[in-house]
């Protein structure tokens, strides 16, 4: 099986080591608009090759989509256009837009919608990690709209890949990934902007900052790239979880300013039930 990456950084580059680690291809070609990407792809033995992205769909048995949302939508619907024997996955972070685009095309069936649950703070071929994906969860949605044969290429992936699945549909996807994922990384990205506006001695910053701080704003190095288009699609879900933060937040707020700490402790020890969910 030819399977090509479109889009060679963290998520890409680490699916084509794992691939490649597991024994599901021996040929990967990387597509990418950054050449400079393509050449350290090639160097790391990430990709075996490089192409457009004709050719790389002319030849391939699957196609797996890692570019950020906006990119997935210009693009999508073109290659479903051309595709018959070929499968597309994509892994991105959003899923309710994507599928909407493609309802009702005739070639829907070639095209399954994946979210792998793994990644990190870095971005670029140098950021791809062997075993990434190892027991992390692969999400599928809208399932029933995928070709057969399409559906169960994907599925042994995740299989050789040692994940665990989980299937939902696109608006029950984008509704937990923004309170288990995207509200993560925008109270990251917040955390920093504050630190960054109010200790001006970034040398100190440097120098306390403990394990706690330093595992709490690492989100921050994530690129804007692929964040940004993820806030953006995934706009309402956000905003709603955003909102209850907020008020958190505030709601901490008040109590310290009102000296209420018994209350204040009761918050806390509320929030220490998460420890039954994540142990």
């Amino acid at each position: 099986m030819i399977v090509s990456i479109v889009g060679v950084g963290l998520i890409g580059g680490s699916i084509a080591l794992s691939l490649k680690e597991k024994g599901v291809t021996d040929h990967i070609i990387g597509v990418d608009n950054n050449t400079t990407h393509l050449q350290k792809a090639i160097e790391l033995q990430i990709i075996d090759e490089a192409a457009s992205l004709q050719d790389a769909f002319d030849r391939s048995d699957l196609l797996i989509l890692a570019i950020p949302v906006d990119g997935l939508l210009n693009i999508l619907p073109t290659l479903l256009d051309k595709a018959t024997k070929q499968v597309l996955m994509d892994v991105g972070s959003t899923k309710e837009k994507i599928l909407q685009l493609v309802a009702g095309h005739p070639n829907r069936g070639r095209f399954v919608a994946a979210h792998p649950m793994a990644g990190t703070e870095y971005s670029g071929p140098e950021a791809a990690i062997r075993n990434l994906f190892t027991q992390k969860t692969m999400v599928l949605c809208d399932v029933k709209n995928s070709d057969d044969d399409a559906l169960e290429m994907v599925e042994d992936i995740v299989d050789k890949l040692q994940m665990k699945l989980v299937y939902m549909n696109a608006e029950e996807h984008d509704l937990h990934t923004a309170y288990v994922s995207h509200i993560s990384h925008i109270t990251s990205f917040a955390l920093a902007l504050t630190v960054l506006e109010k200790e001006k001695e970034k040398g100190r910053i440097f120098e306390l900052a403990s394990g706690g701080f330093e595992s709490t704003v690492r989100l921050a190095k994530s690129s804007p790239d692929m964040w940004v288009p993820i806030f953006k699609h995934n706009r309402h879900n956000v905003l709603d979880v955003l909102d209850e933060h907020i008020h958190q937040l505030q709601q901490m707020r008040d109590l310290l300013e009102e000296e209420d700490y018994d209350a204040f402790y009761k918050l806390i020890q509320r929030s220490n039930k998460i420890k039954r969910i994540l142990k």
